[in-house]
């Protein structure tokens, strides 16, 4: 083991039994992986917010649950061995279906995170016998002994003390004998109860064990070479980036770039480990690089779309020549844990956008937190809008920015416009119908 390397896959990855030995040939030909980290395999996770909503029937509950059985069993049917596993799975199988039963799961966070965590876990359990069976020395390893965290359920925070001290002592004497497969996504309270870091958190889970494990680099596969200029499935023509600085990989994470947790970076940033993102479909057709420096730092680097926007206006006449409203406002979204990514203001009012993923566990903006506000001010939600980023350098100094990016939407309405923050992006907020059309028209004026 010269340089440690943490290696990610990603739902796709691991999606059946053929996926996963795509990605063991990816471990067997690098012998400086020894952590594994994997998602739940396509689809189960999907599964399971549906049973996490606990407003099913015994009938509906009962057709998800085969749902997951049949592509859980299916790798089991194509193992050599299927009886060293089974039971394991079987269990899994059983705890989940008891979870999903139960009558408080729809009022609590913290069954609804314990019955997310089955995807990875099973996962974890059907990829490491698969290697064991490719003749790798490789454990199933529960994350839930290392990764430390809060308690707010769905969205937790980790503790990066503590989750370096446990993987010292726990996983790092023993990865120059063993690979250690583990499951992202999932860590554990101070009471050991089981917590979820949201959605797309295993690149979390990994970056976080890279840095707490001092690993050169970390492998995130996912079903794409790389990341692209674009979404690839938005714009035909859009092409992969070899490399990209790390400000301009965390302005597209953060702005919607899905190839990207938005967090992964935080722990590189940190530790310096250099990223590399490729497809475990075609491990050998190269990927991007993500570092400190690159050689090149283009104006415009990529187009980066996030979906699920939420406008929050708030408006009161006591802002005008006043102090302590915004912080008063900051310290409401405080109180119930909202993250804000753009925010404009004017005299009387204030704008800013929020994330509600339809498919998440937890809604955002509710009704406690939009009473609250109301006592301070008006408040204006409106919904059917998505973000979009222009990620590059210098944006505040490249001559004509402003002119040749709107030029490409003169033909749409724009609901919100934010740029000056930072040189490496100008975003702004459009209505969801227009998106993909936009995306269209940027890439083309920018890129082609």
């Amino acid at each position: 083991m010269n340089q440690l390397n943490v290696a990610k896959f990603g739902g796709t990855s691991v999606a059946d039994y053929d996926a996963m030995q795509r990605c063991a040939d990816i471990i067997v030909n690098n012998p400086d992986t020894r952590v594994v980290v994997v998602s739940a395999s396509a689809g189960v996770t999907n599964y399971l917010v549906q049973l996490a909503q606990g407003n099913l029937t015994a009938e509906q509950q009962d057709k998800i649950i085969q749902a997951i059985c049949d592509i859980e069993y299916a790798v089991i049917g194509r193992l050599k061995q299927p009886a060293d596993v089974l039971t394991a799975l079987d269990n899994l199988i059983h705890e989940m279906s008891a979870i999903a039963r139960n009558e408080q799961l729809s009022e609590s966070l913290k069954l609804k995170d314990a019955l997310l965590s089955f995807g990875e876990r099973m996962s974890s359990l059907l990829f490491a016998e698969l290697l064991r069976q490719r003749g790798v020395q490789a454990v199933n390893f529960d994350i839930r002994q290392v990764l430390k965290t809060d308690s707010t359920f769905s969205q937790a925070q980790p503790d990066i003390q503590a989750t370096r001290r446990q993987a010292q002592t726990l996983m790092k004497p023993e990865l120059s004998r063993s690979v250690f497969v583990t499951q992202g996504f999932i860590g554990s309270d101070s009471e050991n109860a089981t917590t979820t870091l949201g959605r797309g958190g295993s690149d979390y889970t990994a970056a976080l064990l890279a840095e707490a494990l001092d690993a050169e680099t970390l492998h995130i596969w996912t079903d794409v070479t790389g990341i692209f200029t674009t979404d690839p499935r938005v714009a035909s023509s859009a092409r992969p980036i070899p490399e990209i600085s790390f400000d301009e990989a965390a302005e597209m994470a953060t702005f919607g770039a899905k190839i990207l947790h938005p967090a992964t970076l935080i722990p590189a940033i940190r530790s310096g480990s250099k990223v590399f993102v490729g497809s475990s479909r075609a491990a050998n057709d190269g990927g991007t690089w993500i570092s400190r420096e690159t050689q090149e730092r283009p104006a415009y680097r990529a187009i980066a779309l996030r979906r699920d926007q939420v406008l929050l206006t708030l408006k009161s006449p006591n802002m005008l020549h006043a102090t302590g409203f915004l912080a008063d406002v900051f310290g409401i979204l405080a109180k119930y844990k909202i993250s804000v990514d753009l925010i404009t203001t004017s005299e009387i009012s204030v704008a800013l956008t929020i994330d509600e993923p339809q498919n998440g566990t937890r809604k955002t903006l509710s009704s406690e937190l939009l009473a609250e506000l109301g006592e301070i001010c008006d408040v204006k939600v409106e919904q059917g809008l998505s973000l979009i980023a222009v990620i590059g350098n210098r944006l505040q100094s490249v001559n004509g920015v402003g002119g040749k990016i709107l030029s490409a939407m003169d033909s749409y309405n724009l609901r919100m416009i934010c740029h000056g923050a930072s040189p490496n992006n100008l975003c702004f907020l459009v209505y969801a119908e227009d998106a993909e059309r936009i995306v269209e028209n940027l890439h083309q004026k920018l890129f082609e």
